[in-house]
């Protein structure tokens, strides 16, 4: 009402709507007269071609109504689909009322789309019941005063019982959609965040929550249903008895003489139309109670009043973190790749082709090269998100083949690490979902991440918005590192780039606490910047899939050129480097089969 009060479009077609509705309803009063004379004889047969113009009049209002109907719904649900679309904009990625993407979509899709049934079937419906009734027992009374009394005592038992089933059934119908909104919003954060959790190895316990969302929601719907039958029931019920109660006098009435055949007629005629447009109204209350929960949720919106629905109370918390135990096995791994080849369904070429090296247990290793050199694919080889088209990938001389166990033993920091719409703490504790509150505090600490979580409103308990929006960059990776300090016992450390996009200050700390991070573990860094590429042992270039430079750090060609030299942190020409040793300038993978 509020739209159809600011909007003239939507006033207009609704008021159409709404009359035409109602004429409709008034002309069963001249249908049932004509019907009632003929059937008694007091009209014509000629009268028979009047009552088929009323019939097709109120067809033609029907259908107008239903046109009307239809352009009103589709006139509110634009305006709103606009107005929150533009209240989105303004607020921007940090919305107060923590509401994520999945919510916001299911909202101005699906939740929208259920105020069809509301404009179109509803409204309608309150207009003729507002009406219809009261014009029948006008009439009823002008032509039989005992059925208009039992019409008139009877006509409130359907709205009473009516109003008593509404009361339980708003509060159903709201739970349903919060459950269906919960399940939208989770369901698309863990869409984004399944490379993350599969790399702390929660996914495949999100089957398990997301089928629980699921379920909440499916009990909701049936739980509504159940209400909605029981109120047809009920409304059915109270309908009947109340027409028998004017059927059966009429009738015995009818035979003693006391009352005539066209009266009767009127009378039986009418008295269903009484209770039709309550009914109809009862019946249709359920079916709009969900686009009614979701208007109140987009004013909600547009008010800035919106409640989270993804907070601590609901089952999305525990969907972020998951249950399990970690790997205990914290002992730097030997990782090694025999002749390894990496082809992707869409592409011709081999992201990896023909890649073998070593990386000793403890070392670190920096990967560097162009973007689309194939970098990241050998992190997503040993991180399980990819397998090899041919060659083997070696753990301590065992063949990876299951990574479900093996990411136990690892950690990773991605180039854009994941947050979910949990609090600090939950998305801290990812990885590691047994860890203690002062465990956290010190992952925290560990990656310099305690100062800003402490000044947050409610410091680890805070809620964070959806994929982190409410922090910085550097402090969104401070939380990814703190999530691998979480995990002692991993021991390897993958790293995708954390310090690209990053400013000098922040750059400087996640450096630092990467430093600390990989010490005592097997590191795999893919690294541009030359902060990051100075904590590695080793520098493996990658060109085109292939290892085409291995160079050994510290040395005196490699560690300064690394530093002055091109942005990826190799040098021009063949002479990137020497070995240890220094007798022999760096050879391409070919010539070195392993390191």
């Amino acid at each position: 009402m509020r739209l159809a009060r600011s909007e003239r479009a939507v006033r207009g077609h609704l008021a159409l709507c709404l009359a035409a509705a109602v004429l409709a309803g008034l002309l069963v009063l001249v249908q049932a007269e004509l019907l009632a004379g003929v059937l008694s004889g007091r009209f014509a047969a000629s009268a028979l071609l009047l009552l088929a113009l009323v019939v097709g009049v109120r067809a033609l209002l029907a259908l107008l109504q239903g046109v009307a109907a239809g352009r009103a719904a589709t006139g509110v649900k634009s305006v709103l689909r606009h107005r929150l679309l533009s209240r989105l904009q303004e607020l921007g990625p940090v919305r107060p009322a923590a509401q994520r993407s999945g919510e916001l979509v299911t909202l101005t899709g699906r939740g929208l789309d259920a105020l069809d049934p509301y404009l179109t079937g509803y409204l309608p419906s309150v207009a003729v019941a507002g009406v219809v009734p009261v014009a029948v027992l006008v009439r009823l009374f002008a032509a039989d005063l005992t059925s208009a009394v039992i019409v008139l005592v009877t006509l409130p038992l359907i709205p009473v019982f009516g109003a008593l089933v509404g009361m339980h059934t708003k509060a159903v119908t709201e739970r349903q959609w919060q459950a269906l909104s919960r399940l939208g919003g989770h369901f698309l954060d863990v869409v984004r965040g399944l490379p993350t959790l599969r790399a702390f190895g929660r996914a495949r316990h999100q089957a398990e929550v997301i089928r629980q969302v699921a379920d909440a929601h499916r009990n909701a719907t049936m739980r509504t249903l159940r209400v909605a039958f029981l109120s047809s029931l009920v409304l059915e019920l109270a309908a009947s008895l109340s027409l028998a109660l004017v059927a059966v006098p009429v009738g015995l009435r009818l035979l003693s003489g006391s009352l005539d055949l066209p009266t009767a007629l009127l009378v039986l005629l009418l008295a269903p139309e009484a209770y039709l447009p309550l009914r109809a109204m009862g019946n249709k209350f359920h079916a709009a109670m969900e686009g009614v929960a979701a208007a109140d949720e987009a004013f909600a919106v547009l008010d800035g009043t919106a409640r989270p629905t993804g907070t601590a109370d609901t089952p999305v918390m525990a969907a972020a973190v998951g249950t399990g135990a970690s790997g205990k096995d914290g002992r730097a791994p030997e990782i090694r790749l025999e002749n390894v080849t990496v082809r992707y369904p869409d592409r011709e070429e081999a992201a990896l082709e023909d890649v073998s090296l070593v990386i000793a247990p403890g070392e670190r290793v920096a990967l560097v090269g162009e973007s689309g050199a194939g970098k990241s694919t050998l992190l997503h080889l040993l991180l399980g998100f990819v397998g090899p088209a041919s060659g083997r990938v070696l753990v301590d001389g065992v063949e990876l083949t299951d990574h479900g166990p093996w990411r136990d033993r690892l950690a990773f920091v991605p180039q854009r690490p994941h947050l979910f719409a949990a609090s600090v703490a939950d998305n801290i504790r990812l990885g590691a979902p047994e860890a203690t509150a002062d465990q956290v505090r010190a992952a925290a600490r560990a990656a310099y991440a305690d100062e800003f979580v402490a000044a947050l409103p409610d410091g680890y308990d805070t809620v964070l918005g959806e994929r982190g929006a409410n922090l910085s960059a550097g402090q969104r990776q401070r939380v990814a590192l703190a999530r691998a300090f979480c995990r002692p016992e991993a021991g390897l450390l993958l790293l995708d780039e954390p310090t690209a996009r990053l400013d000098g200050r922040s750059e400087s700390a996640v450096v630092t606490a990467t430093r600390d991070l990989a010490e005592g573990r097997t590191a795999v860094i893919v690294a541009h910047r030359p902060a990051m590429i100075d904590l590695a042992d080793r520098v493996i270039r990658i060109a085109d899939g292939r290892v085409v430079d291995d160079t050994r750090a510290g040395t005196p060609d490699g560690g300064g050129d690394r530093r002055a030299g091109t942005p990826d942190g190799t040098r021009n020409g063949a002479g990137a480097g020497t070995r240890d040793d220094g007798k022999n300038p760096a050879r391409t993978r070919k010539e070195v089969p392993s390191r």
